[in-house]
């Protein structure tokens, strides 16, 4: 006989006006989170509205399934659902496809391979040429390659189910599985020691724009560089990252 689970006593749902001042309250980081996405998009690609609308759908759902029992803070767990309601929209129209996952991964490889061969930090000019692409449409591949570090379908997560409760391994660091968890812990792992391998500056830029989330100008700000050189070395900092990811064997090629 399975036991049974633990009633999940949440004030959101019982009081409305408590949900709705918790909406309220959130729509400033549903907004961050949304610019934080949008600014790695082709220009005019989608409406920033429709993107915003998405997230607050997340948000709700966040709120709805938000246990207070957990030591989580509310929006720890809500910008999870926030970021996956964004990207569920963008991969409706297309923005995940498997011809632009392809692009990307070309794009990687065309850094990688130059980077070997000219023993240096490579041009975006340089890049584009080795694609056979000019500057705008290797833009728009560099732009997409930036929206997700990493995606569930990259770490074989591939059912609504799976991904589910990988998320809230992440997040409350447990899981429905001991082959999960163990998982996610291998992840968490191989991601710090691969942050250790970078150079001190992408180190930098990465701990300023995912741990305390400034946005590519605000980085820039600190740095004394280009908002456009910051871009440039997130983009060539995710790009060993996933490499050395992928040489582990924990993400697909």
């Amino acid at each position: 006989m399975e036991p049974a689970k633990r009633q999940i006593k949440n004030p959101y749902n019982e009081n409305l006006l408590l949900r709705n001042q918790m909406i309220i309250e959130c729509l400033p980081d549903v907004k961050r989170i949304v610019y934080r996405i949008a600014i790695h998009l082709p220009q005019n690609a989608v409406e920033i509205d429709d993107l915003v609308n998405a997230g607050i759908v997340g948000l709700i759902h966040a709120i709805e399934r938000y246990d207070p029992a957990r030591n989580t803070k509310f929006m720890t767990y809500a910008a999870f659902r926030i970021k996956g309601a964004v990207l569920s929209e963008l991969r409706s129209r297309d923005f995940f496809s498997r011809s632009n996952r392809k692009k990307i991964r070309e794009l990687e490889k065309a850094y990688l391979k130059l980077e070997h061969k000219l023993g240096r930090e490579v041009e975006d000019k340089e890049a584009a040429e080795e694609l056979g692409l000019n500057l705008e449409q290797f833009y728009q591949i560099k732009k997409m390659s930036g929206i997700s570090f990493i995606s569930f379908d990259e770490f074989g997560y591939s059912s609504k189910e799976e991904k589910k409760n990988f998320m809230s391994c992440l997040v409350n660091n447990d899981a429905e599985d001991a082959l999960t968890l163990a998982g996610v812990k291998e992840i968490r792992t191989a991601i710090a020691i691969a942050i250790d391998q970078l150079s001190e500056k992408e180190k930098l830029v990465i701990s300023l724009y995912y741990l305390e989330e400034l946005t590519m100008k605000e980085t820039a700000k600190v740095l004394d560089v280009t908002e456009s050189r910051v871009s440039q070395i997130h983009s060539k900092s995710i790009i060993h990252l996933r490499e050395m990811l992928r040489k582990k064997g924990l993400i697909e090629d």
